[in-house]
């Protein structure tokens, strides 16, 4: 018995997620939030014959907390996609000043209805609404470090497809990008030059040229969504998809009690972990990274062994820049009411 909550079921990337969850065997109760039409989705999704019930919620007045709650109540999992998607021109300034908001006020409700759940971020800029979820669940009691995550999955999944069509150009090599995962992964943070591509062996397949080209497609793909739905969206689809593979192997993990392999942004210092490197543990305390995941949570973080010179390179730039957005999440917190 798998519950699992989504918080802005019915924009871009809450739409195709619920889709997602709705055909998952191992989620037996399904609840859309949003602040229009989730019912809707929730009628349409009904449609789809499986045995999960799905419920949708929507607030009756802009002060309405009841049907949030109703729609947390007895949640095991909550994914956050709710906020607006980054448009052409605007900064991650501006988009934190939106998305802050909205994230700290749902992670309150949760922390207050179900303080035990896992708790997934998606709403951008993750490298700061993470630390606010983290502060908002501290302030009520109802932190868990083992139980919050920023869904950094989608630099994987740009990551494991981008390196595949790399590959065949350089030496014609047909590689699935499925071969690729679990092996070449992003660490570091879910934005621009906080994002390490991290290719291990593969590495020493590309030239300097192809791994330069490479590396800008992984760390600023979202650029490139957002250019060519000339101004009308941002990478939904996509990001749906790396939500739903997140979600559904912590899913996976809680119904069939499994060890899972995975990779999000976490606040490392509070759980077991091995090599974490004195330029990342000195100075923060999120990183996206590799992990082993149960039905408890994070069992244990492992920092990827033998960076090569450019990508040990790249954690000290990520470093400089996360440090800066984790302390704006930080700060957000403490210096707002709620």
């Amino acid at each position: 018995m798998v519950k699992v909550t989504v918080l802005g079921a019915a924009g871009g990337i809450g739409q195709p997620l619920s889709l997602l969850l709705r055909l998952n065997p191992h989620v037996t109760e399904l609840a859309l939030f949003d602040i229009v039409n989730s019912e809707g989705v929730a009628v349409d999704l009904s449609h789809i014959p499986t045995k999960q019930k799905v419920y949708g919620y929507g607030p009756k007045s802009k002060t309405d907390t009841t049907q949030l709650k109703a729609a947390l109540k007895d949640a095991d999992v909550v994914v956050i996609p709710a906020g607006v998607p980054r448009k052409p021109g605007m900064t991650r300034n501006d988009l934190f000043k939106i998305n802050a908001s909205i994230v700290k006020g749902l992670v309150h409700q949760a922390g207050l209805v179900c303080p035990n759940a896992f708790i997934c971020i998606i709403s951008n800029p993750v490298n700061s609404t993470v630390p606010i979820a983290v502060e908002e669940l501290k302030k009520l009691g109802a932190y868990n470090p083992a139980k919050v995550f920023g869904i950094t999955t989608l630099d994987n999944l740009r990551l494991e497809e981008f390196l595949s069509l790399a590959l065949k150009r350089v030496n014609g090599a047909s590689i699935d990008p499925a071969d690729l995962r679990g092996d070449a992964i992003s660490i570091g943070g879910h934005s621009g030059s906080t994002i390490v591509p991290v290719l291990n062996s593969w590495a020493s397949s590309l030239p300097s040229s192809v791994y330069d080209t490479l590396l800008h497609r992984v760390q600023y793909g979202g650029d490139e969504v957002v250019k060519a739905k000339n101004g009308r969206g941002s990478a939904t689809l996509s990001m749906a998809t790396a939500g739903y593979r997140f979600v559904s192997h912590l899913v996976e993990a809680l119904a069939d009690d499994l060890i899972v392999d995975e990779v999000a942004f976490i606040k490392f210092d509070e759980l077991p972990a091995k090599g974490i490197p004195n330029i990342v543990s000195s100075q923060i305390s999120y990183f996206s990274l590799p992990f082993k995941l149960g039905r408890s949570g994070v069992k244990f973080v492992q920092f990827p062994k033998n960076l090569s010179d450019k990508e040990t390179k790249l954690v000290g730039i990520a470093v400089k820049q996360l440090r800066g957005e984790i302390d704006t999440g930080v700060e957000f917190v403490h210096h707002s009411k709620l």
